[in-house]
């Protein structure tokens, strides 16, 4: 018996309007029917629109390509320009997310409401589960699933929950499977995940193979206001305190981020041929020192763009302290000194810049041990916002810090609420009104 084939659309009456109502196929993510529809008045324009809605459906199913969104986003990626830590994000965010939920959906059947049901499931859980009891193996090898312990490590106290268990001997390939706790996907990163969707989507527009982006009328997650929480002065003058105290290399390069507000990988890739020690006083910051996926290497700046900070007479002396103790080293070693060796280096010759996990790891374990909230990055937050409130312009601010926009970014991210210059404010403005019973 042959198929009863489903109508390709209805006309229903609604009081005094017509809705023409066209089926566009199957939601890939609900399973549901799509239907594209319409309403008039004007019972002569009934027939008309049904007519442009088929022929929309029409044009959809047979697009110029059947590409799938995979195959879109894959020439993308491939074709983008990008800093390739970016690209790496980028990929990564593709395999794990995109590719295993929409990958395989044609661009032409890709609908906003689609995109849209994809980021609630993100930011229900990252894994996008379906909501049953499952367990999160920790291997794809076939295993029997155990909860073990990893030998202990000397020093540390005896586990008294548990047996202790050799895994290197006993070859183990798990170390413990759990129950899945669903996790949701941070809104930034759905905000990336857009942003890969809407930029291949836009490509595809450009090709011919869509007529329009799908992506563009998605609601996205909004940006939340940043909440920068840099240290007080007190406090980043007991750091400053301790990290002298703990070693002068390690001292001058936290005393150099406070003053200069400059990135961790900037403050790393500087070079002795960077810094002018002399009347200039200058410090050239060019390159950016980064690691990703275990692999080291200098890049542009940020923003691909080399920028001169004046540093004042107190840190051009410690400087210079600095660059004497790195040639007295390399006089021990026979050697003579290189203006283009790193400022900051473990290396007895410092041809290598310090570890960039390294000293982010070191600082936060000073400040913990100081009971101070804070990591590096704070004190980027610390420049901005101690020069800010003594009242330098925000363009200076934002040159310091390698900020374009003409401090946009600067007042946004970086200038925290001062309560001394919010009492300030609230006193001046209290100053120039008259208060009651008294006459000037």
């Amino acid at each position: 018996m042959a198929r009863k084939q489903r109508p390709r659309g209805s006309v229903r009456l609604r009081g005094s309007s017509y809705n023409i109502r066209v089926y566009a196929g199957v939601d890939p993510v609900t399973g549901n029917d799509i239907y594209l529809s319409e309403s008039t008045r004007d019972e002569r324009e009934v027939e008309r629109i049904q007519t442009r809605l088929q022929a929309q459906v029409d044009k959809q199913r047979n697009a110029a390509s059947r590409a799938t969104l995979a195959y879109v986003i894959e020439d993308w990626l491939e074709g983008h320009e990008g800093e390739e830590t970016t690209l790496d994000s980028y990929r990564g965010y593709f395999e794990r997310s995109i590719k295993p939920a929409l990958g395989d959906i044609p661009v032409s059947e890709l609908r906003t409401r689609t995109i849209e049901q994809f980021y609630k499931k993100l930011r229900k859980c990252s894994a996008l589960c379906d909501g049953k009891p499952t367990v999160d193996h920790r291997t794809s090898r076939p295993h029997e699933c155990r909860v073990v312990k990893h030998r202990r490590r000397p020093g540390r106290p005896k586990a008294t929950d548990a047996a202790e268990h050799d895994c290197t001997a006993a070859g183990c390939t798990v170390t413990e499977c759990k129950p899945h706790a669903c996790k949701p996907m941070g809104e930034s990163s759905v905000r990336q995940i857009h942003a890969i969707i809407t930029g291949a989507l836009d490509m595809a527009v450009r090709y011919e193979w869509i007529s329009t982006n799908p992506a563009e009328t998605a609601k996205k997650p909004k940006q939340k206001a940043p909440q920068p929480k840099p240290p007080t002065a007190a406090e980043a003058a007991r750091i400053a305190e301790r990290a002298w105290d703990e070693d002068l290399a390690w001292g001058m390069l936290v005393w150099l981020v406070m003053v200069t507000g400059s990135r961790r990988g900037e403050i790393l890739a500087l070079r002795w041929s960077d810094l002018h020690l002399g009347a200039e006083g200058i410090a050239e910051f060019r390159r950016n020192y980064i690691q990703r996926r275990g692999k080291k290497f200098e890049k542009d700046t940020k923003t691909h763009q080399m920028r001169r900070n004046a540093l004042d007479p107190d840190t051009l002396e410690l400087l210079a302290i600095h660059r004497q103790a790195y040639e007295e080293r390399m006089a021990q070693l026979g050697a003579p000194a290189n203006d283009s060796a790193y400022v900051f280096s473990y290396e007895p010759d410092n041809s290598k810049p310090c570890n960039p996990d390294g000293v982010t790891h070191r600082y936060a374990r000073m400040c913990k041990s100081l009971g101070i909230d804070s990591h590096l990055h704070t004190l980027r937050h610390y420049s901005a916002t101690e020069l800010i409130s003594a009242g330098v312009d925000i363009r200076t601010v934002a040159g310091r810090l390698g900020h374009g926009g003409g401090g946009t970014t600067t007042l946004r991210v970086y200038a925290a609420w001062v309560p001394e210059s919010d009492k300030r404010a609230a006193g001046l403005l209290a100053s120039r009104m008259p208060r009651p019973g008294r006459r000037d």
